[in-house]
């Protein structure tokens, strides 16, 4: 292939130069549209609401037994663990109950890495789904922190217009969703640091 047929295409004929001309200016506002979603405006969309897959009674709760997870594999790190964040680390490191739940693929165990802090090893873990569980806080945390944004076209407002017609349709995050969840056990009181929806 040359250079020549990796450039921007020629039409034969005025009209379809034209056509195609329309559609890359479409395509850039499209694009410019896409770099302007910014994290920022994305949290700003209202979080799906879903109804928890196992609701367990306090008697429930009470006959089942403790399952206390602890790593499935450990990579050590070289670097020195900076002391100053020694209190932030110990709060971290508590063990909290709560129900870990899939959202996305309903009954399948999670497996994921941590690394809450610098010069702690990642950790592998495996958790089970729909039963109470015993963890450290900060695996409870990244539990909560995984959710998505679901983006959707606005066909209310008009983009453009031409001699073709008006162009409607624009880029919005549409709602917030929980891929992974951690609810607590017990809801009476939160067991998170940072989580907001408790």
């Amino acid at each position: 292939m040359t250079e020549n047929s990796l450039s921007k295409a020629k039409a034969s004929s005025s009209m379809a130069q034209k056509e195609l001309d329309k559609a890359e200016k479409q395509f850039e506002a499209f694009d410019k549209e896409v770099k302007e979603m910014t994290l920022d405006r994305m949290n700003v969309a209202p979080k799906q609401e879903m109804e928890p897959q196992t609701k367990l009674s306090q008697k429930d709760v009470e006959k089942s037994k403790d399952i206390y997870l602890k790593p499935f594999r450990s990579i050590g790190c070289r670097d020195k663990f900076n002391e100053d964040y020694r209190s932030d680390y110990n709060f971290s490191k508590e063990y909290v109950h709560f129900t870990a739940e899939n959202k996305e693929i309903i009954g399948e165990d999670i497996d994921m890495w941590t690394k809450p802090f610098a010069g702690m090893p990642a950790e592998w873990w495996k958790i089970p789904v729909n039963k109470p569980v015993w963890a450290p806080r900060y695996v409870a945390e990244q539990l909560k922190r995984k959710n998505y944004h679901r983006l959707v076209m606005q066909e209310n407002r008009s983009i453009g217009a031409d001699g073709m017609g008006q162009y409607y349709g624009s880029m919005a995050a549409d709602t917030t969703i929980q891929r992974l969840d951690a609810i607590p056990v017990n809801p009476r009181k939160s067991v998170f640091m940072g989580a907001v929806n408790f």
